[in-house]
Order: C-alpha cells, then structure tokens, then sequence
C-alpha cells in the first residue's frame, strides 16, 4: 500500500505540472494575439493589459520551477519520468520568455499609436503572429500528445515565420532611406518583427523538448533557419 500510495502521489505531482504548463501556454498564446491586436488597432488599453497579464505567466514559470525542483527532490525520478520534469522546466522557460516578447510588442504600441502607419507593415506582422500562435498551438498539443511529427511539423514551418521577418526587414530599410521621419516607427516595428522572429525560435525549442519527451533522443538534423538579416551588408 505504501508503494501504491508513494506512486499515486508522484503521478499526481507530474500531473499537476504538466497541467500548469497547459495553462502557461494559453496565457502565452493569449498575449501573442492580443498584444498584436493591440498594436494593429492601436488599442493603448489593451496593451496595456496585456504588459500586465506577463505577471501572471512569470508566476507560473515560478511556480512550476519550484514543483519540478521539489519532485526531483522528493522522488528521485529516473528514466522517462525525469526526462518530463527536465522538458517541462525547459519548455516553462521558453513559454516564459514568449511572454516577454509579447509584452514587448504591446510596449511599443503606445510610441506606434501616435505615428502614421508604414505601409503594409503591421499585415506582415500579423501574418507572422498568427503564423508564430499557431505553432504554439501545435506544439503544446504535441506535448500533451507526445506527438514527435507533429512537432517536427512545427520546426519546419519556423523557416516560414523567418521568410516573412527578412521580407519585412528590407522593406522597414527601403521606407527609413526614403525618407528619415520614418525611421522612428520603422525601427519600433524592425524590433517588434525581430521579437516575434525569435518567438518562432523559442516554439521551436518546445518542439525539440517534445522529441526528446517523446523518444528520448534530441533531434539530429540542424534547425531550419532563414533569417539572413545578420549576413545584410551595413547591419
């Protein structure tokens, strides 16, 4: 009976962070959305809500961190059970810093929202979050899945998501040596851009935490990268 209840209680610890991580993720796919809604309504309130609700995503990073320690240190877990602690710790941070970016978006929505727009900018940006929102959805559905194609899927269409940056990035450069009033708001929106680049990247690395959930192995082959912004002459 001791054994049974010893093993009920650890089934019910790693239930309890795995549900968290669930719960992490849809506040991050909350702030993704909303934070580019903001920015392409120019909706100050919102974003402002949204800079707020990142408190409630940094607890909960707080909070599994601190379940995953007390596990490993209460039940010593081997084999599969220590690689889903070791994933769910990984993946908690990168949701984490997701946040973050989503945050930083609707930051700049204020310095945006008293500019005029830069052509069709703000519809590359969209296109990117929703491109970046669904690969969360889907790599948090092959995590609860243990769905290791799925969230191979999910690291090739990253490769996508970095077309889109360079495509936008050259453009905010065109507009900003057209003319140098628009160097304010293309530069907010180059960063915005970048940070919804590098959410892509961090889906990703979910992703790969899920291979290795899922098969005990990382994956072999590179990551599929298209940013070329670092190799752009005078950049």
């Amino acid at each position: 009976m001791t054994n049974e209840h010893i093993s009920s209680a650890f089934d019910t610890d790693l239930e309890g962070v795995q549900t968290q991580i669930m719960k992490m993720g849809g506040l991050v796919e909350d702030a993704i959305r909303l934070g580019m809604k903001s920015l392409e309504t120019r909706d100050e309130e919102l974003a402002q809500k949204v800079r707020a609700a990142d408190v409630a995503i940094d607890h909960l990073e707080e909070t599994i961190n601190e379940g995953a320690a007390r596990i490993i240190a209460l039940r010593a877990p081997t084999a599969i059970d220590l690689r889903l602690i070791l994933s769910v710790i990984k993946i908690s941070g990168n949701l984490e810093r997701i946040g973050d970016y989503a945050k930083n978006m609707a930051k700049r929505t204020e310095v945006l929202s008293q500019v005029a727009p830069i052509s069709d900018s703000i519809g590359t940006l969209r296109r990117m979050t929703r491109a970046v929102e669904a690969m969360l959805k889907d790599a948090l559905d092959a995590y609860i899945h243990r769905d290791a194609a799925l969230a191979a899927d999910v690291i090739a269409r990253d490769v996508d998501v970095d077309q889109m940056y360079n495509a936008l990035f050259r453009e905010l450069l065109t507009f900003m040596m057209e003319d140098p009033r628009n160097i304010t708001a293309c530069l907010h929106l180059h960063f915005i851009s970048k940070n919804t680049e590098r959410m892509g990247d961090h889906v990703t690395s979910i992703a790969e935490q899920v291979i290795y959930l899922a098969t005990g192995k990382q994956p072999n082959e590179a990551r599929p990268k298209a940013d070329t912004t670092s190799t752009t002459s005078g950049v």
